[in-house]
């Protein structure tokens, strides 16, 4: 018997999105250990906000959509709360009841500034890597390093001489510039889009663009981020933010770290050494005076080990390029990447959380 075609829409609905969403849907596991975090967050957030006043939106629902964003490679917060507006699903991960207004984009901003005050990102990522150690799926004494680039939200026209008048543009909108023969740095130049952006190149041959680094320290057991950081894309970011991130392991018992050919300096080395790190790694046996790791070092199976699983921080980079949407970052400001750069890691160690919680038959 053929259906008919109604047009008319109920006018009372007596289902809740939880119902709706089916037990064995991925995000739910994502969901469980996201309150999870927020319930540890709670206090934080009581000191970030007012006793009295006008309530704003929960930081937990804050954060929740910030995760869809990351997790569904949505490009805009506008887009976002179009998508949680006509999304049962995404109204069930934020917690918004299907007759609740969603909240306007601007206010929505608005409100997330709040969270980058007080440092949420990286305390949420904290959080959600000290779950991990609990359910011990976090390596403790191996570790792995590297860093990449992030385009920055600005374009190579806006890489302007510091000092010195510029003509007025023939197009205001979309001004014609010829740098041909013209000798550009970051000592003399800088964006005015994003001043804080840096003219930087992956390598030898390869075009430089206004970029960040972004760094991260990753664990060799399941390829987990154990902590991330943005820095400027100055050359020698991804040495300098290791250093950093190496220091901040909890812990006094000597830890390995495996990394790439472009960590093999004499500094670096000594550094790691100093704090009680064994360096593993990639010999550069081209660079001036020969690679700082010895026989000493390389002989080891462990070292071998090391150079196998540190490949697996670029699993990380291309989740955080291609699904979160990193690989030109939409947001200007060191301290703004920074913040978003940490969530994504976030996003990502809760998708390969849930992933490692998945028992085989």
């Amino acid at each position: 018997m053929r259906g008919t075609d109604h047009q008319q829409s109920h006018m009372f609905s007596y289902l809740s999105p939880e119902q709706r969403v089916r037990g064995d849907h991925p995000l739910r596991a994502v969901r469980a250990m996201v309150d999870e975090v927020l319930r540890s967050l709670s206090p934080q957030f009581s000191r970030m906000y007012a006793r009295e006043g006008r309530p704003s939106i929960a930081p937990e629902k804050l954060l929740r959509a910030l995760v869809v964003q990351m997790l569904y490679s949505i490009r805009s917060e506008r887009l976002l709360m179009e998508d949680i507006d006509y999304s049962i699903l995404f109204r069930w991960f934020v917690g918004l009841n299907l007759d609740e207004e969603v909240w306007d984009a601007t206010t929505f901003t608005k409100n997330r500034e709040r969270l980058l005050e007080g440092d949420v990102a990286k305390q949420f990522l904290a959080e959600v890597v000290e779950l991990a150690r609990a359910k011990g799926f976090v390596s403790d004494e191996h570790f792995t390093v590297d860093g990449t680039l992030l385009e920055a939200w600005a374009s190579a026209k806006s890489f302007q001489p510091r000092e010195g008048k510029n003509p007025p543009p023939d197009d205001p909108g979309n001004p014609t510039i010829n740098f041909r023969g013209e000798r550009r740095s970051n000592e003399t130049h800088e964006s005015k889009t994003d001043p804080e952006a840096k003219l930087a190149r992956k390598s030898d041959g390869k075009e430089s663009k206004l970029s960040y680094s972004g760094n991260l320290l990753v664990e060799n057991r399941n390829g987990l981020i154990v902590d991330a950081t943005a820095w400027e894309a100055n050359g020698r970011a991804e040495r300098d933010a290791a250093l950093v991130m190496l220091e901040q392991v909890p812990g006094e018992g000597r830890i390995t770290v495996g990394g790439d050919k472009g960590f093999d300096t004499k500094d670096f080395v000594a550094e790691c050494r100093h704090m009680n790190v064994t360096p593993h790694l990639a010999q550069n046996h081209s660079r001036s005076g020969g690679s700082a790791i010895d026989a000493r070092t390389a002989r080891h199976e462990s070292y071998r080990i090391s150079q196998r699983k540190r490949k697996r921080i670029e699993e990380c980079f291309g989740w955080l390029k291609t699904i979160a949407l990193l690989r030109k970052v939409r947001h200007r400001g060191l301290e703004k990447v920074d913040w978003v750069f940490a969530l994504a890691c976030a996003a990502y160690n809760l998708v390969r959380l849930r992933n490692l919680s998945i028992r085989p038959a």
